[in-house]
């Protein structure tokens, strides 16, 4: 019996007594009004509701008492083995092992699509994550960002919503010239110019650049500083882009900052221009002192901003706010931002600008600013210098580590990683303990291949073991616990989820024998178990897999 029915099967209950109480207080109450919740101790059931308490004042009765009489009636439904009142007014309902077990079935026939919900459907989300700079390559920043954005557009996806990832290449403006003069010095053997970028890397670039464009150096200064430019910025894009693929991250959008500034071919405004002219028609730019400004403490921003200088140029402020309204545009009604640790001051700026576009900043948009992560006897770049590139990272921990281990913290908490325990095929490293249990699944499905148990029948009932029913338990939380994780924007969520789930089927499989001891004969029992062990392996495969984490076979 999945939550649904059992949710159905309380309203079924309480609707007559509501009723019978006082006339028209079920009305409009819906199984969505009446949640289930696992108890935390297994002894108090299989599933608890407060049903009785929160609907004891609409129809006029005690909470204990009107738990008592919803209890009498549920002990009726079929699947249902005892109900229990707790406390003040607490329902715990004890489900019988048919009715438990008969989620094994559902599961293996789900596959994949197990744990995907309806809870995020209609919601049409733009997410922004990573977003560096094409001067230099990904960083351990970028690396936390990209694991964990790329986890919640996963999560977000497999409960319905419509969702872009998207990149944000911020490719216009002075430093982009700093990084074409940086690689244009390099290739003329000269130093790095003041406040430009250093670094093996530039060099590396600048002997690229001189391959793809050998007559760069018989150009006029100028136009050898744009060429200089434009080359290694496709180069160190191109970088960039695989660097995250390797990562197993994909990016839906790839979204230049120079179109933004850019005028079309009939010389028109460009969007940073029509930016502007929009949110004045909102009502909220003033001009003061020859600029042009935003009045964003109208919605709660320390100070109001300027969007165009007197000078006529155009701050950071108007490119965001042209980013902003053209994601809406491209029809994403709602807006996520995952930035740095460096950029706080973010927050109040673009739930600002949300407001000053006419949506609402407290719907529309949500910025989250993770933490800083650092690692364990930390190796620098060769390449870059004082910072640990993505590549070196994923090189010496590994894809699924790496990708698991940063998933594992909520984005808030600053988190240092310990890259000896992260290489160990031990169950102290949590990836390889999730990991190893869904190796072990199928172990000992092969072994049962090889012994003639197959799922030819199967009978939930006998899955009463305690360990089965902890393990039956475990595995009907996972849609919600997929639901949940979406809705706060925590994988973190799934990954302990999937770590209590190993540690359940490896008490399981210490207990319960899939295949027969000697030469005993195949019986249900075993077939049954076959069931829960793939189940169990699905599960432990979808949860793997929304945090972009293989599911190895063998290990």
């Amino acid at each position: 019996m999945n939550p649904e029915d059992l949710s159905a099967a309380l309203l079924a209950v309480i609707t007559p007594l509501a009723e019978a109480r006082r006339p028209g207080s079920a009305e409009g109450l819906t199984a969505a009004d009446l949640p289930l919740e696992r108890p935390k101790n297994r002894d108090h059931g299989d599933w608890a509701s407060n049903a009785a308490m929160k609907l004891a004042k609409r129809v006029g009765a005690a909470p204990r008492e009107l738990a008592a009489e919803i209890a009498a009636g549920l002990e009726s439904v079929d699947g249902v083995a005892s109900v229990e009142v707790a406390g003040p007014g607490f329902i715990n309902i004890r489900l019988d092992a048919a009715a438990a077990g008969a989620l094994v079935k559902t599961i293996v026939e789900a596959g994949a699509a197990f744990g995907t919900n309806d809870s995020q459907r209609g919601n049409s989300i733009n997410l922004e994550f990573v977003s560096a700079n094409p001067t230099g390559p990904l960083h351990i920043g970028h690396t936390r960002w990209a694991a964990l954005g790329d986890s919640m557009a996963r999560l977000l996806l497999a409960s319905g919503a419509t969702v872009a990832r998207e990149f944000y290449i911020n490719d216009a403006g002075a430093q982009m010239d700093r990084f074409g003069l940086s690689v244009l010095a390099a290739i003329q053997g000269q130093p790095t110019p003041e406040g430009g970028y250093a670094g093996a890397y530039i060099d590396e670039l600048g002997r690229r650049v001189l391959v793809k464009r050998p007559d760069i150096l018989d150009l006029d200064e100028d136009e050898r500083m744009v060429v200089a430019r434009d080359t290694a910025y496709e180069l160190q894009l191109g970088e960039i882009q695989a660097s995250l693929e390797n990562f197993n991250v994909h990016f839906d959008v790839w979204f230049s900052e120079r179109v933004l500034h850019a005028r079309p071919a009939d010389g028109g405004p460009s969007l940073v221009d029509e930016a502007v002219d929009r949110l004045r028609a909102q009502g909220h730019v003033f001009d003061e002192e020859g600029a042009v400004w935003v009045r964003t403490t109208d919605f709660g921003d320390d100070k109001d901003r300027v969007i165009r200088r007197g000078n006529g140029e155009y701050t950071y402020f108007a490119a965001d706010a042209a980013y902003y309204l053209n994601k809406g545009d491209r029809g994403y009604a709602h807006k996520i931002y995952l930035l740095g640790a460096d950029h706080h001051g973010y927050v109040h700026r673009l739930k600002a600008l949300a407001g000053a576009a006419g949506d609402d900043p407290d719907k529309d948009i949500e910025v989250l600013i993770g933490q800083l992560v650092s690692v364990n006897g930390a190796r620098l770049s060769k390449r870059a210098g004082n910072i640990i590139e993505m590549d070196d990272l994923r090189a010496w921990i590994g894809t699924d580590a790496l990708r698991y281990s940063l998933a594992r913290y909520p984005a808030d908490s600053p988190l240092t990683l310990d890259p000896e325990l992260l290489r160990k095929r031990t169950n102290d490293n949590p990836v390889f303990y999730v990991q190893y249990a869904h190796a072990r699944t199928h172990n000992v499905a092969r072994n049962a291949a090889d012994s003639g148990v197959d799922r030819s029948e199967f009978a939930p009932e006998l899955l009463e073991h305690e360990t089965e029913s902890a393990l039956l338990g475990a595995l009907q939380e996972f849609p919600r616990i997929v639901a949940f994780a979406a809705d706060v924007r925590e994988p973190h969520r799934v990954a302990r989820y999937l770590e209590e789930l190993a540690g359940l089927y490896h008490r399981w499989y210490d207990n319960c024998r899939v295949i027969p001891q000697g030469d005993a004969p195949v019986e249900t029992v075993h077939r049954t178990r076959l069931w829960l062990n793939d189940a169990t392996g699905q599960v432990l495969r979808n949860g793997l897999d929304l945090l972009g984490v293989s599911a190895p076979e063998r290990m």
